[in-house]
């Protein structure tokens, strides 16, 4: 069985082949500013747009916590705007992960990378500013993709990469 793939570099410019999706974890409130989100918007305007508009039309749609929004940015590469995460602040309810939510998104992004015959690409979702731990999301991305048979490639940024 194949495993989820581990390199340097930057999850917004993979150097595979083919279809590609990019993956990340956007948060449940319209926030987007920090993090991997601005690695997204430097590359590419329609990812945040989408987003925003997608947050602000959400009485007639399907955004909420575990969705997914595919943008497509290129002819070949798509960004998935995942929401894993409620808020952006650690409270009394603790860190703004959600496992349950990015377990889901990763159901559908599972759909749609296969629909595509795309790899999927990102950052180690969920860790950052959502607070995550990496021990608890690899497994759902093991379970939801990789054992789908779809190619998965985490990016750890050169410096200071764990």
């Amino acid at each position: 069985m194949s495993e989820i793939t581990y390199v340097r570099g930057d999850a917004t410019v993979p150097s595979v082949k083919g279809v590609k999706v990019i993956a990340h974890v956007c948060n449940d409130i319209g926030g987007w500013g920090k993090g991997f989100v601005l690695a997204v918007s430097r590359r590419w305007p329609e990812p945040e747009k989408s987003y925003r508009a997608w947050h602000r039309e959400r009485a007639a749609n399907d955004f909420g916590l575990g969705a997914v929004q595919f943008v497509q940015v290129e002819p070949y590469v798509w960004v998935a705007n995942m929401v894993g995460q409620r808020g952006i602040r650690t409270g009394s309810k603790g860190v703004p992960v959600r496992y349950e939510a990015i377990g889901t998104a990763l159901e559908r992004l599972a759909d749609k990378a296969a629909e595509l015959g795309a790899s999927v690409h990102m950052p180690r979702i969920g860790c950052g500013l959502a607070g995550g731990k990496w021990s608890r999301v690899e497994p759902l991305i093991t379970e939801r993709l990789v054992r789908q048979g779809i190619a998965v490639t985490v990016y750890d940024h050169g410096e200071g990469a764990s």
